[in-house]
């Protein structure tokens, strides 16, 4: 156990702090708390941070917490309103080979939706909406397509909440998976998407109210593709009429990640429909799945 010693002032209580940590065994996490302690004393002294103003930041934190359960992650969605999570994002990401940009995964992620077939609709029953079409490739960065790539892919409904939000949806509605063919092509089935605000009955909603700010997200569908040897990408596609592009309230969008999507009139058997056709280009490396934010 490392005697730090006694504290002598304000000045020398960060160094005395970080001289504590000496017998951590995980140099990571060392380095990571040495750095969190140096930018967060460093921030107090910034902005003389009051008693009070630490005792609400507290109370924040502890709210964020109270906030979240199976169906709702507060502390995911804070992480997105302050843009935490789209820099770690693309600073993990780096789209410099070609591959397709990442962006945030969201607090609405669940693990196992249903495997489908391709073209199959993964609107569970039915929505008044317009049907979207959409298909495309999977590659790596030298254009060759990539078999048996998942292609796993969920939205929120017309209404602007996702299933787990929403006791009149279906189970894992506007939730799917498809595999790609041998020609990494794959395609499905849905309706189109439209914007909507995050949750704001949190704290998250007290801030964003604070701050005068919108709470809401452009028109988009969520996809993670994955596959063996591929590092695994997780990203949104954003339709490139939608209100709110240049301000989203989680900075998700980005340029690379605006797709066209094209109206079609009705015609023999098939309805009026939009489609979108996006190619998902992998880079090598290891695939991995993130920890679902609510079951």
């Amino acid at each position: 156990m490392v005697a730090h010693g006694l504290v002598g002032d304000e000045r020398s209580l960060t160094d005395t702090v970080i001289k504590a940590f000496e017998d951590t065994q995980d140099p990571r996490l060392k380095t990571l708390m040495a750095a969190l302690v140096r930018h967060a004393h460093a921030f107090v002294r910034e902005v003389d941070l009051s008693e009070r103003e630490l005792e609400a930041a507290l109370d924040f934190l502890v709210r964020i917490g109270q906030s979240t359960h199976d169906s709702h992650n507060e502390a995911v969605l804070a992480a997105d309103v302050l843009g935490i999570s789209t820099l770690v994002s693309l600073r993990c990401n780096p789209a410099a080979q070609g591959q397709t940009a990442a962006a945030l995964l969201g607090p609405f992620w669940r693990a196992d939706a249903p495997l489908c077939e391709p073209g199959a609709d993964i609107a569970r029953a039915p929505i008044d909406a317009e049907p979207l079409f959409v298909a495309g490739r999977v590659l790596d960065p030298a254009g060759q397509p990539l078999a048996g790539a998942l292609v796993d892919v969920w939205q929120a409904s017309p209404d602007g909440l996702y299933e787990n939000q929403d006791d009149g949806q279906p189970d894992m509605n506007l939730r799917g998976r498809f595999v790609t063919d041998d020609a990494g092509r794959f395609r499905f089935r849905t309706v189109r998407p439209r914007g909507y605000p995050v949750p704001t009955d949190g704290p998250v909603g007290e801030l964003l109210a604070a701050q005068r700010r919108h709470p809401y997200r452009p028109a988009h569908l969520h996809f993670m593709v994955s596959r063996d040897g591929s590092k695994t990408l997780i990203t949104q596609i954003f339709a490139d009429d939608a209100e709110y592009l240049d301000s989203d309230v989680v900075f998700g969008a980005t340029g690379s990640t605006v797709g066209r999507l094209v109206r079609h009139p009705a015609e023999a058997d098939l309805p009026a429909r939009y489609t979108l056709d996006y190619d998902f280009v992998l880079q090598a490396g290891t695939r991995t799945f993130p920890k679902p934010p609510i079951k």
